[in-house]
């Protein structure tokens, strides 16, 4: 167990978080990312930053802060459909005034005291807020600035004003001091602010100047990833087009909540009883209530209309309230509320008292909070580079729609990724939704390309995904319903958790790892990638219309299986890849329609997990002889109306071996193009062989036995295959050559069921206590004859 200490109480507040008034403004807050991949089980523990991307990976560690297991969370409710919903609804539009052609004010650098030679930071960020400030008040809707280079204040930022665009030339670069800051804004538009469109120029940090050495204060985290571009906090309506940002020691661009603790309860805060519908305090032994009415009288309530309860320890997690007007009188009672919920503040309220059903209140803590995400933000036609920690971070917003961005070159500190929607939602952060990411170019980046890791609700289409050996897309377990549509994952891997749908997608030369449940796939193509599922609840992931080829044969590529149950409809698996195309070791259940193998590698063969595979088809590769269909786990496996391909170099075709396999293989057709045995079952539980046709007209040895159990090597130990019926089959052959075998089955082997069998040129090799009736033996002489010949010959 890892514990924090020297921590000073007066910003400890709670367990599990550590902030001031506003969260946004303070690091510190510690956060546990699991990612556990089908192969790969990773602990990523964040140091949260001011909105939540957290971006400190630890080891072997958890972490508690006093008592954080006390600290209850209200979980997400299901959004896990949120994603197919957004992909049919409007786009968000932003700003109104993007639409609209307005000639821009130049703002007068002399009147203002403002310099565009890269000097006199202070005076030139104090000039440029004063310009924009007298702009608003002159109802001036659009400003520019002349070219050249304006520094900004490492301890100011360019604060933005409602109903403004700020339209620049791509001549003009605004530059951050150099500094020493673990946490600074660049250019800021803040909670409140509304109709704003950022148009052009070039934002640009002081990663390469940047003293990282300090810290802000005893208490932060150090890690210097907070030195922010551009920042939305809790704004409305904001269009940023056509900008670059890059260089920031943390973020090109932040689209972020404003939050702020308004106040905390303590156990002395509350009183034994209950307020009633008339606004009366009333005994009730198994209540508490506030003491005294909370105030709503704070700007932020006021101006928002809104808050939430949260952080609660030794209180349940469900609540009621009743709210008064100014002169103390009832104004509305509200029923079971839960925590990290919004609470609008009804007309004319001006306090509210809190009443959970709980006896007394030792140990009892709690807080509102005043907390507005980002809204209708569109962010386009723009580049973020070289940034130290992300190219945009989402971490507490609602619809935003990122659009046609180049997002490049991230490196510097974890998570390093193009985008990352994070906003910590339950570790006291903001909560993110309906969150549009489309037509991007992502590339060099140094450990992602795309990360949704909390929030409802998200389409990403259109984008590629280039960032070479990193991954691509990650979708963590606490964000849900996302839609991943016409997307290429060009060299960048996908680790997808659950509740998500994937449509059209292709991946080149990569991993694509998804853990159910509430997974579907439909209509991806891979080239030289592996397909991963490892599914946690059964059928939770369901694969349709997929097609894997593999053209590299020094890469792996195709098919693995795990975890629970699946379904799978219409796979094609086309070539030989370094090692096996199907692999795995799914739980018994699955069922796998119209799963096509062509050309599978001929020395590793396939590795098939236990299902029932309907309508398939397996091809081998010429070449090495060793390459089976490997049927090898405990479990039932069913081929029904299949077809086997078996190459003129295989020796054996379906190779069974479990002790507590159950094969059945019925309704389907083996063509051997060489001397190959069509099914070898080593051991098994139960066979059943039944109604297949067997077709071997280019054998050259009559020693080749199509149907075996056991061998030759085993038939003085102990029998291992405990039932078998071989029924109904045609088996065809140009030689007389073994039809069916169970001789060597080994001491003390049951009776096989052997009946209903037709032969032609084929022979039967059985003990004598099998079970044997009515097979038709067929000879045609020419072929024979001609058989025999090759074989006196060879």
């Amino acid at each position: 167990m890892f514990f924090i200490k020297n921590i000073n109480p007066a910003i400890v507040k709670v367990s599990g978080y550590v902030y001031s008034d506003n969260i946004y403004r303070q690091a510190g807050r510690i956060t546990m990312k699991w990612f556990i991949w089908s192969a790969v089980v990773a602990m990523h523990v964040s140091l949260w930053s001011q909105t939540g991307a957290g971006t400190q990976f630890l080891r072997g560690f958890t972490t508690t802060i006093y008592d954080i297991a006390a600290a209850a969370v209200t979980p997400l409710s299901d959004k896990s459909k949120a994603g197919i919903a957004l992909a049919k609804s409007e786009l968000p539009k932003g700003a109104a005034l993007a639409d609209e052609k307005l000639t821009p004010h130049v703002i007068d650098l002399k009147k203002w005291g403002i310099l565009n030679n890269g000097t006199k930071p202070i005076e030139t960020t104090k000039g440029i807020n004063k310009a924009l400030q007298w702009a608003k008040q002159n109802k001036i809707q659009s400003v520019t600035l002349p070219g050249g280079t304006y520094l900004i204040d490492k301890n100011s930022y360019i604060n933005m004003v409602s109903n403004m665009v700020f339209d620049l030339p791509k001549d003009v670069i605004i530059q951050k001091e150099t500094n020493a800051k673990e946490f600074y804004h660049t250019f800021y538009i803040g909670v409140g602010v509304e109709n704003v469109v950022l148009r052009g120029g070039s934002y640009k940090g002081d990663k390469e100047t940047h003293d990282y050495k300090k810290k802000d204060s005893p208490h932060s985290a150090g890690t210097h990833e907070s030195g922010y571009g551009i920042t939305i906090e809790g704004a409305n309506a904001v269009t940023i087009d056509g900008v670059k940002a890059t260089e920031f020691t943390g973020d090109g661009l932040m689209i972020g909540g404003h939050g702020k603790l308004i106040m905390d309860l303590y156990a002395a805060s509350f009183v034994s009883g209950e307020i009633n519908d008339k606004g009366k305090a009333v005994a009730n032994k198994q209540k508490i209530r506030t003491k005294q009415p909370i105030s709503l009288s704070h700007s932020l309530l006021q101006s928002q209309k809104k808050f939430e309860i949260t952080n609660n320890i030794k209180l349940p997690g469900t609540f009621d309230l009743v709210f008064l007007d100014k002169t103390g009188k009832f104004v509305e009672l509200v029923k079971d509320k839960k925590v990290r919920e919004t609470i609008a503040i009804p007309d004319k309220a001006a306090s509210v008292h809190l009443i959970f059903q709980k006896a007394d209140s030792k140990d009892a803590y709690i807080e509102l909070w005043s907390r507005t995400v980002s809204s209708d933000i569109v962010v386009k036609n723009s580049e973020f580079a070289y940034n130290r920690r992300q190219g945009i971070t989402v971490g507490g917003a609602d619809r935003v729609l990122i659009q046609n961005n180049e997002l490049h070159h991230m490196k510097g500190t974890l998570p390093q990724s193009g985008i990352d929607v994070e906003g910590g939602y339950h570790y006291n952060g903001h909560f993110n939704s309906n969150i549009y990411i489309k037509d991007n170019d992502f590339h060099s980046n140094a450990s992602y390309d795309l990360i949704l890791y909390d929030g409802a609700g998200a389409l990403v289409e259109g984008n590629r995904m280039r960032s070479k050996g990193v991954i691509g897309l990650a979708i963590s377990e606490p964000f849900e319903g996302a839609v991943i549509q016409n997307n290429h994952f060009d060299g960048s891997r996908i680790m997808a958790y659950h509740n998500a749908t994937f449509i059209g997608n292709r991946v080149d030369r990569a991993l694509a790892s998804f853990i159910g449940t509430n997974v579907t796939i439909d209509g991806m193509v891979l080239t030289d990638a592996v397909l991963s599922l490892s599914s946690k609840d059964a059928f939770g992931i369901k694969v349709s219309n997929v097609t894997i080829t593999s053209k590299d044969k020094k890469l792996e590529s195709g098919l693995a299986l795990w975890g629970k149950k699946l379904r799978l409809d219409n796979i094609t698996i086309t070539g030989e890849s370094a090692l096996r195309t199907v692999t795995g070791g799914i739980e018994p259940g699955s069922i796998i329609n119209n799963l096509k193998v062509r050309g599978f590698n001929s020395t590793y063969g396939v590795s098939l997990p236990p299902a029932t595979y309907n309508n398939c088809e397996f091809t081998g590769a010429e070449g090495a002889n060793h390459g089976s269909i490997g049927v090898s786990l405990a479990g039932k496996y069913v081929f029904d109306n299949c077809t086997f391909n078996l190459s003129k170099s295989a020796w054996t075709g379906i190779s069974a071996d479990h002790a507590k396999l159950d094969l059945t293989v019925k309704n389907s057709t083996f063509n051997l193009l060489g001397n190959t045995q069509a099914i070898s079952v080593q051991s098994a539980k139960n066979v059943l062989i039944e109604n297949n046709t067997i077709t071997g007209n280019a054998l050259t040895s009559d020693k080749v036995e199509l149907i075996k159990l056991n061998d030759y090597w085993k038939r003085n130990e102990k029998h291992d295959i405990l039932a078998a019926a071989i029924r109904g089959n045609e088996i065809i052959t140009n030689i007389p050559a073994i039809g069916i075998s169970t001789t060597y089955a080994g001491t003390g082997a049951p009776s096989y069921t052997v009946e209903n069998n037709k032969l032609t040129n084929a022979l039967l090799a059985l003990k004598d206590n099998d079970a044997v009736s009515q097979n038709e033996s067929v000879s045609t002489s020419t072929n024979a004859a001609n058989g025999a010949e090759q074989s006196e010959a060879k």
